[in-house]
């Protein structure tokens, strides 16, 4: 199969296992995405419904006993999946880079910010220490630090919660990748430092060519930056589609409940009642039979019983359900 030009990120079939005393945790289930050059794709779902691991598969870092597995993992036509961990190490940082979700535990406590921001180059590039500190600088004052070159000697706690995530936006740039994976990189600060962080973002991906995997469970921030959407439950994609097709025509019952369960500016009165998924989330120790929703599901019948089929909706937009296109009713308000 001849690779299309530019950059490309394709994902087929791909699965994480863990082995637990219980059975075996089946974290990620067949997921299937491609990302090309320049797009963002938003990996939406509640928490523990297989995001996090999902990148950490990408990047080759998942815990010492998880399995992965995938029919494809290439990256610019690279096969990732054949990559030993010193290939896989040449990878990370120089092609494709990660922003954690909780800054102040993915810095080293132990070095300065330069110290880390150098290293992550001098890794990669035969540079020198000197042209490392200068690329360390240019990028703090890119990603709006200021007085970047006294920054360089201090240490992650002498930073705020902002700062500090915007060293590790920094830190993922030194190397120019193809691709920025971003875990919920917004999470653990407030609303105006995530509003700022979300469109230095977008005018990074601009200035750089990136391609973005934003995982999130914040609707907002995936109205705000999503080009295309796939919604996760119970670790498969259920549905995906352009941020635009997914909120206004959500075609799978979980998507319309994610969807009612935060007010929309203008339509949402004061003191009304937003829509809620009752239930809770099966186990995925083990093989689950049938579609993952169904116990939540207030259209479940008969057939969801069986493995839910994949429907092609059109180019890039998919949904995995028995219900047929545009037959998803409103979920009931809490």
């Amino acid at each position: 199969m001849t690779e299309p030009a530019g950059f490309s990120l394709d994902v087929e079939n791909l699965t994480v296992s863990i082995p637990l005393a219980a059975g075996t945790l089946r974290a990620v289930r067949g997921i299937s995405f491609r990302v090309n050059q320049g797009e963002t794709l938003c990996i939406v779902g509640e928490s523990g419904c297989g995001k996090s691991l999902t990148s950490l598969a990408l990047m080759g870092l998942l815990p010492a006993k998880a399995v992965r597995g995938a029919d494809r993992l290439t990256l610019n036509g690279v096969d990732l999946t054949a990559l030993s961990e010193r290939q896989m190490s040449d990878v990370r940082g120089e092609s494709m880079a990660m922003i954690f979700q909780e800054p102040m535990t993915s810095l080293n406590p132990a070095y300065t910010i330069g110290n880390q921001l150098e290293e992550a180059l001098r890794r990669h590039r035969p540079v020198s220490r000197a042209e490392a500190r200068e690329r360390a600088i240019h990028l703090l004052e890119k990603v709006g630090i200021t007085a970047a070159a006294s920054r360089l000697q201090q240490y992650p706690h002498q930073l705020s919660g902002g700062l500090r995530q915007r060293v590790m936006i920094a830190m993922a740039l030194m190397c120019g990748p193809d691709l920025l994976i971003c875990d919920e990189p917004t999470t653990a600060l407030d609303v105006t430092i995530q509003a700022q962080i979300l469109h230095l973002l977008r005018d990074l991906q601009r200035e750089f060519h990136m391609a973005i995997i934003l995982i999130t469970h914040d609707l907002g921030v995936v109205a705000r930056m999503a080009d295309r959407v796939a919604v996760m439950y119970a670790g498969e994609i259920v549905e995906t589609g352009t941020a635009a097709e997914v909120f206004a025509a959500p075609s799978h019952p979980y998507t319309k409940g994610l969807l009612q369960c935060i007010p929309i500016p203008g339509r949402t009165k004061r003191g009304e009642h937003l829509g809620s998924i009752p239930g809770v989330v099966p186990s995925l120790i083990g093989e689950i039979a049938g579609c993952a929703f169904a116990n939540r599901c207030p259209h479940a019948a008969d057939a969801c019983r069986s493995e839910p089929p994949a429907r092609d909706l059109g180019p890039g937009r998919m949904v995995r359900c028995v219900l047929e296109p545009g037959a998803v009713p409103q979920m009931e308000p809490a």
